[in-house]
């Protein structure tokens, strides 16, 4: 068989045959579940809250305005999120020999606060543009209270992820409401831009696009049983 083949075949994922037994749901499955229901509790009652008993913003009438108010929540979040967890990578790294990365020194607390550090990132960008996308839909200052309570929302989930990833890996689930928050709210405004191109048909193919999405991810990703 030429080289190249060989090279080819090494390389291409292994079957569903010969995927490793299932070891079955991880023993904090049960707990981790639980996290995630109480976050997302929390997360409806701040909604609600702010939503319904904050008083509408002035000056958001204007597209400029909204957008200029939406920069400065993210700002917010950058800050009391993403900055610090560079930051609590950076003192770990300044007070220990992990100040040199290649010597692999790691402590559980420096893997957590690294893990936190580049799940913040990612999930910064998928909020960022939701956060932007809501505001573009908002037109008054009663609706942009939204914009307000998705930025709350999401920095609480964010400490109560980093939080409880400290404790187990369980309780990270109790930040998971910000990650769904984002995603609904994405979700929302590309559905009031196929509305905007082709009216209900427009609105609702988005939506069942990513339905059949998901429903692929979920089909392809589930363990395989022997």
């Amino acid at each position: 068989m030429p080289r190249i083949f060989k090279d080819v075949l090494t390389q291409m994922p292994l079957s569903s045959a010969d995927d490793p037994p299932n070891p079955g749901p991880p023993p904090q499955l049960r707990a981790g579940i639980l996290a995630i229901a109480v976050g997302a509790a929390i997360a409806v009652g701040l909604w609600i809250a702010i939503t319904r008993l904050m008083a509408p913003l002035a000056g958001m009438e204007t597209l400029a305005g909204r957008m200029l108010f939406t920069l400065e929540c993210s700002c917010v979040a950058a800050l009391f999120c993403l900055v610090a967890g560079v930051e609590a990578v950076a003192h770990e790294r300044l007070s220990s020999p992990a100040f040199d990365p290649l010597v692999g020194f790691e402590t559980r607390r420096l893997r957590v606060n690294l893990r936190y550090l580049q799940n913040t990132l990612e999930q910064f960008v998928v909020f960022a543009f939701a956060l932007f996308g809501l505001a573009a839909y908002s037109p008054n200052g009663a609706a942009m209270r939204a914009v307000v309570a998705a930025t709350v929302i999401w920095i609480a989930a964010r400490f109560a992820f980093w939080i409880g990833y400290h404790k187990s890996a369980a309780m990270r689930g109790l930040g998971a409401s910000g990650m769904a928050l984002s995603m609904i709210l994405l979700i929302y405004v590309a559905s009031r831009f196929g509305h905007d191109l082709a009216g209900r048909p427009g609105a609702i193919a988005p939506v069942a696009a990513f339905l059949v999405l998901e429903a692929i991810l979920f089909w392809t990703t589930r363990p395989h049983r022997r």
